[in-house]
């Protein structure tokens, strides 16, 4: 497409700009298809790693993690000691080792503290990632002490094992300075699920706080079936802190659409949409709101924050999803629904999640959402005007890694 108003000059017309089609504008939001380092990621549930080992992917790191449950043992070789492990405590090493090339998760712990290779039988302490024996070169193998494989730091919380990805072997900031802040200190009972997925991490995240989707994709599915769905909204995004917030200033329940007709999400099944706007929750102003997710104050009820941490609250309850990179075409998708509850009522939350809230909204609604992450290919790309809720998150992205980078003394990508 070209001006077609040409200067006076006589010179041939400015070929207009198409609008911004790529990712260029944010440098290290497009170089981040396998994730951004130097963050903790949830891996799986902490009940699912055991003293087998088991293999993740994780920012493109290959990585094996075991529970060295056998309880506390000092280990010594020629290079000094091993240290004292606490019974039950979760480890990660990078999952191959470095003879040739097998992956440690198929290993198994031939001596407590360590884990074997399941080839040669070189072992390696938990800990330190040092090579603590060689079992067919003997015990006085010179290679002891020698070959290390990496290792990474490791939590639990929220009944999840969490692994920190440094950027260039730092060592990692607490991991509860990176959890939304109403999960620390509050007693609470979740429910959720940790499923592998097609398409890029940047896809899921960007579907998650995406502000137009909801009302159209969901508008089938089961989980609102009885809730009426906006048609349309004006939104602006808030920044709070290290999140940022949608907030709804309108919002419009049916429309005409010119030279096509009247739409409308209203059925005569479903609830009587609310009137006025809205930002805790999506069906209206509720009644009442749970105390300590009033306390947060929230400018809206869709947030999000690095490395993609999506938060939805509801009067009620407050569902995340984290969506953690495994590499540039595929993710996992972690949902968690919290109750800040405790005592005899944490068995009604279990069992409206169990009997219903994880099939109809972890289950048939995530599901939509999946099959659009694996359907998306951008860029190029053109927005439109609710895509403000993805540049800001990109722009939000682009300047903390920009800080990140910089503090641990690395340049950013170009």
């Amino acid at each position: 497409m070209t001006d077609s108003s040409a200067g006076s000059s006589g010179s041939r017309p400015a070929r207009r700009q198409p609008g911004r089609q790529d990712w260029s504008t944010w440098p290290n939001y497009d170089a981040a298809a396998s994730g951004f380092r130097g963050y903790w990621y949830p891996v799986t549930w902490s009940s699912h790693i055991t003293g087998t080992p088991s293999a993740h992917t994780i920012c493109g790191e290959k990585i094996a993690l075991v529970r060295d449950d056998s309880g506390s043992r000092r280990v010594r070789d020629d290079s000094g000691s091993c240290r004292v492990r606490n019974k039950g405590t979760v480890y990660a090493l990078h999952d191959r080792c470095p003879h040739r090339g097998v992956p440690l998760s198929q290993g198994d712990r031939q001596f407590p503290g360590t884990v074997s290779c399941p080839y040669h039988g070189w072992t390696f302490d938990l800990t330190s990632g040092r090579l603590c024996a060689v079992i067919t070169d003997g015990p006085a193998s010179p290679m002891r002490g020698k070959v290390s494989v990496q290792t990474y730091s490791v939590a639990e919380r929220l009944g999840m094992v969490w692994v920190y990805i440094p950027i260039a072997g730092e060592a990692p900031h607490p991991i509860d300075e990176q959890l939304p802040e109403e999960l620390v200190g509050n007693p609470l009972v979740l429910g959720g699920r940790i499923d592998p997925r097609a398409g890029n991490w940047r896809f899921a995240c960007e579907n998650g706080f995406d502000e137009g989707h909801a009302k159209y994709l969901h508008r089938t599915s089961l989980w609102r079936l009885f809730k009426p769905m906006p048609t349309w909204n004006v939104t602006r995004i808030v920044p709070r802190g290290r999140w940022i917030y949608r907030v709804q200033d309108e919002v419009h329940w049916d429309a005409d659409f010119p030279g096509v007709g009247r739409w409308s999400n209203k059925r005569w099944w479903k609830m009587r949409p609310p009137e006025g706007t809205f930002n805790i929750g999506n069906t209206g102003a509720p009644k009442k709101t749970d105390p300590i997710i009033e306390a947060q104050r929230f400018p809206g009820f869709a947030s999000l924050s690095m490395p993609g941490v999506l938060r939805i609250a509801y009067p009620k309850f407050i569902h995340y999803e984290f969506y953690v990179p495994v590499d540039s075409g595929h993710h996992r998708y972690v949902g968690v629904m919290v109750n800040f509850t405790e005592g005899w009522s944490t068995l009604r939350f279990y069992a409206k999640y169990l009997g219903a809230i994880r099939w109809l909204f972890h289950g048939q609604f995530s599901g939509q959402d999946a099959w659009m992450v694996d359907m998306t290919d951008a860029p190029p790309e053109r927005l439109y005007r609710p895509d403000v809720s993805l540049t800001a998150w990109r722009a939000l992205a682009e300047e903390e890694f920009t800080r990140k980078l910089a503090a641990a003394g690395e340049s950013a990508p170009g």
